[in-house]
């Protein structure tokens, strides 16, 4: 049963969602304070992590990139008053999706199942679930990427991008495209999510420079293949 955990400062929050969450089979567990928060992702195993943007002793923001540094666990955002600034600043941290207050929860459950659900749906293990270019190796199995042999953490949303991308490379998608492939459900398109992770991907991968902007049409991964 998955294990979702919830770090907001409102006391009356928790429990009412660990209720609704348990309908869909989900353990949610909460707490109110960040340095909780990071001890029991520490000490134990989540699936996912909620945080809000506004808590004491350090913002969301602040926490997701203390957690970042850490782990790739699945973070979704609760941005307040769905300013897109919160958004923006959320997705540059490495947060894997955002949801602005109030909410509600059926959303919120939707939004944690689709990005389990990418994280789940990575092919049997074969052969050709492993995509090798010049300097870069995918492996789609292990949900593992080398770079000149070395290995980078990737978010579960920078990793299904560059799988995007590589599949197959060359192939030219836009940013509604790429939108629609990652989020799995419907939801305001929000093109400059895309722009961000883009980026941040693009910074794990140097000194690679493979991936391209097409003006006007969206992005593409250019490398070749490598010998075999």
């Amino acid at each position: 049963m998955p294990r979702i955990l919830l770090i907001d400062d409102d006391e009356h929050l928790g429990a009412p969602l660990a209720s609704y969450f348990a309908r869909f089979d989900y353990v949610l567990e909460s707490t109110t304070r960040p340095s909780d928060g990071l001890a029991k992702l520490r000490a134990g195993h989540y699936d996912a992590a909620i945080l809000d943007v506004m808590l004491p002793e350090m913002d969301g923001f602040a926490l997701c990139r203390e957690i970042r540094k850490e782990s790739d666990i699945p973070i979704v955002m609760l941005t307040a008053r769905g300013e897109v600034m919160d958004r923006v600043v959320g997705l540059e941290l490495g947060a894997d999706d955002y949801l602005p207050k109030p909410f509600e929860p059926r959303e919120l459950v939707a939004r944690v199942q689709t990005i389990l659900r990418r994280q789940r749906s990575a092919p049997a293990a074969s052969p050709a679930q492993r995509r090798d270019f010049d300097g870069l190796s995918i492996d789609l199995d292990k949900r593992e990427v080398l770079r000149h042999g070395e290995r980078i953490e990737l978010t579960g949303t920078e990793f299904e991008l560059l799988a995007l991308l590589a599949d197959p490379p060359g192939k030219v998608w836009s940013r509604d495209e790429i939108l629609n492939r990652l989020r799995g459900h419907e939801a305001e398109l929000y093109t400059r999510a895309v722009d961000i992770v883009v980026s941040r991907l693009r910074k794990k991968l140097e000194p690679l420079d493979c991936i391209k902007t097409l003006r006007n049409a969206g992005y593409m991964l250019a490398v070749g293949k490598s010998a075999p």
